[in-house]
């Protein structure tokens, strides 16, 4: 039995929680509203991480987001792993959780990457057969994020926005809109990020990322990387500006996994994430 009460996560800005920000978020009032852990780092079932957790979980609403699960494995999901994502559920009993449009699993073999699926009708059979037994087990919706891509696979059937779309809609999840995501795959493909966001119809949003991301340089041109180890840059700020205007306010992370910054720099990145929800419920009101 759990010793929280689930807290939804409301339409403002929160932040991945890391350790090294534990005692800064505790010794005052954050103006972040809500925290998001991987679930991974915390399927343990003690130690100092469920100790500051178990602090922060009693002063804030908490969101899950799994890197493990693998959804789009062919051969099913590990039970050992969704049993302990279980477990870590009921025990902080989070307002949302979620998952990755990708796998990391082959049999018996791990492998320590988010990696990309055809969208074939085969991959949405995939994914929704695993995500619907995630569910079902976990007695919750979840959320499923779109990638971040470095190539593309010449016998898709779907796009990538078509593909989650039918996702959520076959197995009753929603989508974990990554706006840098978005913006990443489409510089790197040459697609319309607002086009992809165009298709996707609102109700089917249920939390939204923000992260930086780097760029690197290579014989056949630049090449942008999804790697969380930076500040929002203005181009996704915009993106997100412009997303907000067509779906309204969503609950919004800022994502921070590389080279973390201290405390007031990731607080300060949500505050901005704030003034842009705050500014589109406003104009809602009018």
């Amino acid at each position: 039995m759990s010793n929280f009460q689930s807290k939804p996560i409301p339409a403002l800005a929160g932040v991945g929680l890391k350790p090294q920000h534990f005692q800064s978020i505790l010794a005052q009032d954050s103006h972040v509203s809500w925290f998001e852990i991987h679930a991974e780092n915390y399927m343990s079932d003690g130690g100092p991480f469920h100790h500051y957790l178990g602090l922060i979980r009693e002063k804030y609403p908490l969101s899950i987001h799994g890197v493990g699960l693998s959804l789009g494995s062919y051969d099913g999901l590990c039970q050992r792993q969704l049993d302990d994502l279980k477990r870590l559920v009921d025990r902080y009993e989070p307002g949302l959780i979620s998952e990755h449009l990708s796998w990391s699993r082959h049999g018996q073999h791990n492998l320590n990457d988010l990696l990309p699926m055809p969208y074939t009708n085969e991959s949405l059979n995939t994914f929704v057969t695993n995500i619907s037994r995630t569910q079902e087990c976990l007695q919750r919706h979840i959320l499923i994020e779109n990638p971040s891509s470095y190539f593309e696979l010449n016998y898709n059937e779907y796009s990538e926005a078509e593909f989650i779309v039918a996702v959520a809609q076959k197995s009753g999840c929603q989508i974990l809109l990554d706006i840098n995501n978005v913006y990443v795959s489409a510089k790197n493909h040459g697609f319309d990020a607002k086009a992809y966001i165009d298709s996707i119809a609102p109700s089917l949003i249920g939390e939204i990322h923000l992260a930086g991301h780097s760029v690197q340089s290579l014989l056949t041109g630049e090449i942008r990387i999804d790697d969380h180890g930076s500040q929002v840059c203005d181009d996704v700020w915009a993106l997100y500006q412009y997303t907000l205007g067509k779906m309204g306010p969503k609950p919004t992370l800022i994502e921070w996994d590389t080279n973390v910054p201290d405390w007031h720099v990731l607080a300060s990145q949500a505050e901005i994430a704030h003034q842009h929800l705050i500014s589109t419920s406003k104009k809602a009101l009018f």
